[in-house]
């Protein structure tokens, strides 16, 4: 399932993330984000894309981004998530080699054309023990049923990408020496489009943890870079600030406004 045009598909993500079964993906997602991200330390963090969930907002770095491809509208900058730091694509990323202590990429691999390429830049970009946090939709659930069958169809419920297995996922951050530290897979309620059946199937959560926990529509992985052969000595992060590898104009970061 693979779209033709990958920004349409992120926009139509965005679009989608704000109807009750968005919301309820949202929500998910973002307490998942806020367990993770609260006990990882450093200095430098990077959400790539999705600016409308906040997904470092229970980290506690003093340097933290996200990235984009577009320039944020009046409402999201008002808004006052992170700073933003405009990017061309997520396959170059505009900071230094080693650089970043962790990076989040809520669904950015199944709607980017070269989601291999995303990573290798991810790998790049992190410090040795350096973290990266990866959400996205399971084929082998319910949804991912609906959406395979609505495709033949042309009724989609889930918006348009190429959907990535956990298998495959952890098989593509092995091949980076990225080791899988844990994961969590939720949202077992059926492909729903209303918020009151949603509700209706709110037991189906901790009954899918206990008895089917990998069927789940989401599911979010969370892995490490190994660097072999090197063993680090007291805090893995350095107290430089992030070095841009490509001077980065001004104008391009758009910063929260002070009270």
């Amino acid at each position: 399932m693979k779209s033709s045009s990958p920004e349409k598909s992120i926009i139509s993500l965005a679009s989608w993330l704000e109807t009750p079964v968005g919301s309820y993906v949202r929500g998910w997602e973002q307490a998942r984000f806020d367990e993770l991200t609260s006990d990882i330390f450093g200095f430098n963090a990077v959400q790539i894309g999705l600016p409308q969930l906040n997904a470092l907002q229970a980290n506690r770095m003093p340097n933290k981004w996200i990235t984009d491809t577009h320039v944020p509208s009046a409402a999201m900058q008002a808004s006052g998530t992170l700073p933003v730091v405009v990017v061309h694509d997520y396959t170059e990323l505009p900071f230094a080699s080693q650089s970043l202590d962790l990076i989040v990429l809520p669904h950015v691999l199944e709607f980017s054309e070269e989601p291999h390429q995303v990573l290798r830049e991810v790998e790049r970009v992190l410090i040795p023990e350096g973290q990266v946090i990866i959400c996205g939709f399971n084929n082998a659930s319910l949804w991912g049923m609906r959406q395979f069958s609505g495709s033949l169809f042309g009724s989609h419920f889930l918006p348009h990408g190429e959907f990535i297995s956990l298998l495959r996922m952890k098989d593509w951050l092995k091949l980076l020496n990225m080791e899988v530290n844990r994961g969590h897979f939720g949202c077992y309620a059926p492909p729903c489009r209303t918020a009151k059946w949603l509700q209706r199937f709110d037991f189906m959560e901790k009954a899918g943890d206990r008895w089917w926990p990998y069927l789940g529509a989401i599911y979010m992985v969370q892995a490490i870079k190994r660097v072999k052969g090197m063993r680090l000595i007291g805090p893995a992060w350095s107290k430089q600030g992030v070095k841009s590898a490509k001077g980065v104009p001004v104008a391009n970061r758009v910063h929260k406004k002070s009270d």
